[in-house]
């Protein structure tokens, strides 16, 4: 499904929720649990953003928690969704399989629950997912290396936070997609830096000094705080000589800011706003009018300078 697919979905249940006159009757306030698996992500923080505004034109109750990466926590936040009379849930999953007990013993209590950004699995029943369709943003990425250097490339991947179905993916679509490419497209080191700025600085450090005499063509990052702490030890390690490209996912402000100065190469853009929105608005119109719980997919889009205006955010550049 394309961006504007997805857009069209969103409007079209947006309108749907509108049109009916027996909504705030029938459940004005009520609760929705929202459990996000780190809520100090830059990308996380936009979804919450947009959650508030959408929950507002709504008209229902939010309890918002942060699992801070801790898949125990998120667990226990879960079940405590029962004890506070949460009418439905909405879950970005920390581990795509360790939360697969806690969402099944939400549906045993009847709660409907709508995975966004990250998909859960295991669980004893289908739950509806709304998302990014992250193998395809990960084969994006492998496309545009294998556009912008035809003759091979020798490359960095740092990939995000083990157990993540997002990391996973997006691992996936870009390896494969590489390895598909052929044998002068060389993975010179495959390393997690687990979505952070700082982990994206020090291990491409490592990774630059250990090939000082044969530097990376780019640096490929499976999200945009990857890839900016990737920018800067290509900076302090060349003293601002590297010609090794760096390129992202997540498509925010800070990053779009750099490729509109030709600092960085690009990012994968995946509508933070459009999946919380049409998360919350799919799980509303479940509740109220018994609406079917369908997963929709994003298909990802590449942004790079030439097409800046496209991104989600461009609106929060400075």
């Amino acid at each position: 499904m394309s961006k504007n697919t997805l857009a069209l979905a969103f409007g079209a249940a947006l309108a749907a929720t509108t049109a009916l006159t027996s909504f705030s009757a029938l459940a004005a306030g009520e609760k929705i649990f929202v459990s996000f698996q780190n809520l100090s992500e830059p990308f996380v923080i936009a979804m919450n953003r947009a959650l508030q505004a959408e929950a507002k034109v709504l008209d229902v109750s939010l309890i918002v928690v942060d699992a801070q990466s801790n898949s125990p926590k998120q667990s226990a936040d879960l079940a405590n969704a029962v004890v506070q009379g949460a009418k439905g849930v909405i879950v970005a999953p920390n581990d795509a399989k360790a939360l697969a007990p806690a969402i099944d013993d939400l549906l045993a209590e009847k709660i409907p629950v709508v995975t966004v950004d990250r998909r859960v699995e295991g669980t004893t029943k289908p739950v509806a997912h709304v998302g990014a369709d992250n193998v395809a943003g990960g084969r994006t990425l492998a496309n545009w290396v294998v556009k912008t250097f035809p003759n091979g490339a020798r490359i960095v991947h740092l990939s995000g936070q083990p157990g993540s179905s997002s990391a996973i993916d997006r691992a996936k679509g870009f390896r494969d997609g590489i390895a598909a490419a052929g044998s002068k497209y060389q993975l010179i080191a495959d390393q997690t830096a687990n979505w952070k700025r700082a982990e994206g600085l020090t291990v491409t450090e490592g990774i630059l000094t250990a090939n000082a005499s044969n530097p990376p063509d780019v640096v490929v990052a499976s999200n945009d705080d990857m890839a900016l702490g990737a920018l800067e030890a290509v900076r302090s390690t060349s003293g601002g000589k590297s010609k090794t490209l760096v390129i992202g996912f997540d498509a925010l402000p800070e990053t779009l800011g750099k490729i509109r100065a030709g600092e960085m190469s690009g990012t994968v853009e995946q509508s933070p706003s459009t999946q919380i929105r049409t998360a919350l608005n799919t799980l509303v119109n479940h509740i109220r009018k018994g609406s079917e719980l369908k997963s929709m997919a994003l298909e990802p889009t590449l942004i790079t300078k030439d097409n800046l205006d496209k991104a989600d955010r461009i609106g929060e550049v400075k």
